[in-house]
């Protein structure tokens, strides 16, 4: 049951409004610093204290980013690859020969970084040459798996696992249809892919084993793991789906978790960092904090009309960043 807006607890008070000036297309915390991956050329570097600072990486829109607390990285349609860091330092880490769009981003926990260009995937270790793998068809998502050793590329009728520093020759996973973004699950067992219809596919990695995952009323943009690394929540339908994944047949069999149902879409979650809490944006603007074992919600940030695009989480879970298509941006103080 949903509670009326009146009765719904709220923490929207206690945000710092920022005004990003584009539409903000990412968000990440390098440390205590809110970082706003905007849809131009730029960052924008919100510190506890003091103006937000933006900072131009790109010759043109940035097209992909992910970050490992240490450095964001980003790709553009200028071709590079760029490692930006809390100081606002940057280095290039790639320049595509071609001058390629930099579609897709990944970091592996040892550092080592993969990005993709057409149908070109691409892997750089902190020392060494890069080295790189044609898909089948164009990348449609990169995620390295929890150890860093094996790239997972998402493309046109499956996916394939890579080792970068094996000779081993590529896996391929074949499910027919168009996947468009990837992830593994935290432990490692099992393998995720967004489909361009309204479904989700998984592989259990050890047998191959398929799991299909539907019953979405459009695409699923945005996955994030729960805590416990037992739940994949998900955007793609008017309430937020929550996939469990505990047991050794993953999500077969059981229903998903349905929370914070309402008249618009998710249109991005963000999973806390220790509780068993999820942020859920919508495309009217609002986002709920919602916690999976009993679907309490809390409201975040009021209703506007400017969908939800960004949400992250400090590394302690004490502090949310979210951004919109309008470029409305701000940072929720929970502590």
């Amino acid at each position: 049951m949903v509670m009326a807006a009146a009765e719904t607890p709220s923490v929207a008070d206690r945000t710092r409004h920022v005004a990003a000036g584009a539409p903000v297309v990412g968000a990440c915390f390098l440390k205590s610093t809110a970082v706003f991956v905007l849809g131009d050329e730029a960052l924008l570097f919100v510190r506890e204290s003091g103006d937000p600072q933006r900072v131009a990486v790109h010759g043109g829109a940035i097209l992909a980013a992910v970050n490992d607390g240490e450095r964001i990285v980003t790709g553009g349609d200028d071709g590079k690859v760029v490692a930006t860091k809390v100081d606002t330092a940057t280095a290039t880490i790639a320049t595509d020969p071609k001058h390629r769009w930099i579609d897709h981003i990944a970091i592996a926990p040892d550092g080592t970084v993969g990005w993709s260009a057409g149908k070109v995937a691409f892997v750089q270790s902190r020392k060494g040459e890069p080295r790189q793998l044609e898909a089948p068809s164009t990348v449609g998502g990169l995620a390295f798996a929890p150890k860093g050793r094996r790239l997972a590329i998402a493309h046109y009728n499956g996916a394939t696992l890579w080792f970068p520093n094996a000779a081993a020759a590529p896996e391929r996973l074949e499910w027919k249809g168009s996947h468009v973004g990837v992830t593994f699950s935290p432990d490692g067992r099992y393998l995720v892919t967004a489909m361009q219809e309204p479904a989700l596919h998984g592989w259990r990695l050890a047998d191959g084993k398929h799991m299909r995952m539907s019953g979405y009323s459009g695409r699923v943009q945005a996955m994030a793991w729960t805590a416990d690394g037992n739940g994949l929540a998900t955007s793609g339908a008017p309430q937020l789906i929550v996939w469990t994944f505990h047991g050794k047949d993953g999500p077969m069999g059981k229903e998903p978790l349905v929370l914070a149902p309402t008249e618009y879409q998710v249109s991005a979650v963000a999973c806390h960092p220790q509780r068993d809490v999820i942020a859920v944006g919508y495309e009217d603007g609002q986002v709920l904090l919602v916690r999976a074992k009993d679907g309490v919600e809390v409201l975040a940030r009021r209703p506007d009309g400017s969908p939800v695009s960004a949400l992250a989480w400090n590394a302690t879970g004490s502090a949310l960043a979210f951004g919109t298509e309008e470029g409305k941006a701000g940072v929720v103080n929970l502590s």
